[in-house]
């Protein structure tokens, strides 16, 4: 084993990656002190301090993780995840500038990278977008359709909700999100059209009910599926091994017979 495969074998030790997991999670906390005031003033050198050193463990660690992988690491999307991540940091002006500052608090999403169920999440969600493109379109048609009949229903009455269409898709929204949309809105128009409630039922069943529930399904069946890849991978790799350690016998005992 070469001195690459070893750094390769060090970096995927357990205990490693929960060291490196505890580091973004402690810098998190780290980052978000910096936001008091208080505690800056009593202990900012400190925490700029840890800050830093957390970012130099990052960068190591990115280092020892190219150098042992070589040019394959950017064939991973999580490697490049991490590797983009970081150099946020590293940008020049990024401890001056408020919005490079504001950015370093994406170092937290490496614990993404690293968590295998979060990963999962994620990659069952980034999995489900060409589905949820078509469930966005049915929702845009239906949102579209329910703001062209509320301006023209309730907009003369109540312009400030229902004036434009802008502003129709913006009350419809708030109303299928089923924030303040009965006292607020459905109820106060019902006052003066009270056959309302024909329109905004079923509005809300269709979007808030049906459309939103769809899109669950659609993230939880590509956690699912994402789930069974990544175990049927692991399964895959163990079987590998297991035939080389196999063939690694059988040449080791036709040695000894010859």
């Amino acid at each position: 084993m070469n001195f690459r495969e070893r750094v390769a074998g060090w970096l995927a030790r357990p205990i490693v990656t929960k060291g490196i997991t505890a580091v973004i999670i402690f810098n998190a906390v780290i980052l978000g002190m910096e936001t008091s005031d208080a505690i800056m003033a009593r202990a900012g050198d400190l925490i700029v301090a840890l800050d830093i050193a957390c970012l130099a463990i990052f960068v190591i660690e990115l280092a020892a993780k190219i150098y042992a992988q070589g040019w394959r690491f950017f064939r991973d999307g999580w490697n490049v995840f991490d590797f983009l991540i970081v150099g946020v940091s590293l940008v020049p002006g990024a401890q001056t500038m408020s919005v490079l500052r504001s950015l370093r608090i994406l170092r937290v999403l490496r614990v993404i990278s690293v968590a295998p169920r979060l990963r999962r999440v994620v990659e069952g969600f980034i999995t489900a977008l060409p589905g949820m493109a078509s469930v966005f379109i049915l929702m845009g048609l239906i949102f579209y359709i329910g703001a062209v009949m509320a301006t023209k229903l309730f907009g003369d009455s109540f312009p400030e909700w229902f004036g434009h269409l802008g502003r129709s898709g913006y009350s419809l929204f708030q109303i299928m999100t089923l924030e303040s949309w009965s006292m607020g809105i459905v109820r106060p128009v019902m006052e003066q059209y009270p056959q309302a409630w024909l329109f905004f039922v079923p509005f809300i069943m269709v979007t808030t009910f049906a459309v939103v529930n769809l899109l669950v399904g659609l993230i939880v069946n590509s956690m699912q599926d994402a789930h069974h890849a990544e175990s049927d991978a692991a399964t895959g790799t163990y079987r590998d091994e297991v035939l080389q350690r196999l063939a690694a016998i059988e040449k080791k005992l036709e040695e000894k017979k010859g």
